[in-house]
């Protein structure tokens, strides 16, 4: 399950938000970390719903970002996505083989890591989980 409806990166603000309500001139938004409300004004702040941000591809679409996280979340028992610290040739290796279809010359190193840490933080929320098995006995 991936649950990225109402998350927003904001830009030169660290972390996601939860979308709690929109006005004229902005959005209202709660840290997802801190639990803190604030008001961002659009003319001093760019907002990037993660529902639609894509991954640059080899094809004529981009990858979803919430088909990326699924991904990342079916390999993540055997094949855990690299850390905070980890080398750039690890981190592109493992995006590689997640998603082979991704434009290497078009997403860059930083996206990879933001990739990363946005899944992280998502996980560490509860908004990123594997499903409950299905009950077969129904």
């Amino acid at each position: 399950m991936v649950n990225i409806d109402k998350i927003i990166a904001v830009s030169a603000k660290p972390g996601l938000f939860r979308l709690v309500a929109s006005k004229p001139n902005g959005l209202i938004l709660e840290e997802l970390a801190g639990k803190k409300v604030h008001f961002y004004a659009s003319r001093s702040y760019q907002f990037s719903p993660l529902e639609t941000i894509g991954i640059y591809s080899l094809g004529a679409d981009n990858i979803p970002l919430r088909d990326v996280y699924q991904r990342f979340l079916t390999a993540e028992p055997n094949d855990p996505v690299p850390g905070p610290d980890a080398e750039d040739a690890l981190c592109r290796g493992y995006f590689e083989k997640i998603l082979p279809e991704y434009d290497p010359y078009r997403v860059r190193i930083r996206d990879i890591r933001k990739c990363f840490q946005w899944y992280r933080e998502l996980m560490a929320h509860g908004l990123i989980a594997q499903d409950p098995p299905a009950d077969q006995a129904d």
